[in-house]
């Protein structure tokens, strides 16, 4: 079982963030540097488990521009996006939003495991990372990646190592290893001294690539 502080409300910051910042500018030379260049900015949440994933399903494979755009046209079509109203929805209107066959198929798979019980939503906060994300996973659409990214952006667990995450791996090969191609070992050798921090280190990774802030 996992103990978890569930005071992350949308907007606000992860329980656990100072105290990592502190930790990680003590043991690592590159978050040291790199810490304090983004002063207050912090891992955000949306704070919605079901529109959580549904934006990653929207998202996969195009751009972060076209999934913005399919969304939007998407979030017009039921009056809340809820898992109850995504099943009502029309397969020919979801297509016409720019959704393909498969993502359709997708959403709906999603939508129904929220809606008839299937997910141990109640449950997640006291669940450990890997069960949620083996929970997550038996739902079609979703990989490895999209479990760990809603890990880390809905239910803020502080020591999510992304391993599947090409901005990470870019992001410590170019920090750690001066450009040079970096292997899932080599950074999991580097994330060995992140750890029990190891989303908080990831996301000051993704910011020394990118400095405005990405959610899901």
């Amino acid at each position: 079982m996992v103990t978890t502080k569930n005071a992350n409300s949308a907007g606000a910051a992860p329980y656990f963030w100072d105290e990592a910042c502190k930790q990680l500018m003590k043991k690592d030379r590159v978050m040291k540097r790199l810490i304090p260049q983004f002063g207050d900015a912090c891992l955000q949440t949306r704070g919605d488990a079901f529109v959580t994933l549904a934006r990653s399903v929207v998202g996969q494979q195009i751009s972060v521009k076209a999934a913005q755009t399919v969304w939007d046209r998407f979030t017009l079509l039921p009056r809340k996006m809820t898992p109850g109203n995504v099943l009502k929805l029309k397969v020919d209107d979801m297509r016409a939003a720019g959704l393909s066959v498969r993502k359709v198929e997708y959403l709906v798979d999603l939508a129904l495991n929220f809606d008839n019980g299937a997910l141990h939503v109640s449950d997640w906060e006291g669940m450990g990372d890997d069960e949620i994300v083996a929970e997550l996973v038996s739902i079609r659409g979703i990989g490895r990646w999209t479990a760990e990214m809603f890990l880390i952006f809905h239910l803020m667990r502080p020591n999510v190592l992304p391993l599947d995450d090409v901005g990470l791996i870019n992001g410590i090969s170019r920090n750690y290893f001066s450009g040079e191609v970096v292997s899932r070992s080599d950074a999991r050798e580097v994330a060995a001294a992140w750890a029990p921090y190891c989303t908080v280190a990831t996301w000051y990774i993704w910011r020394s690539l990118d400095p405005v802030p990405v959610d899901y």
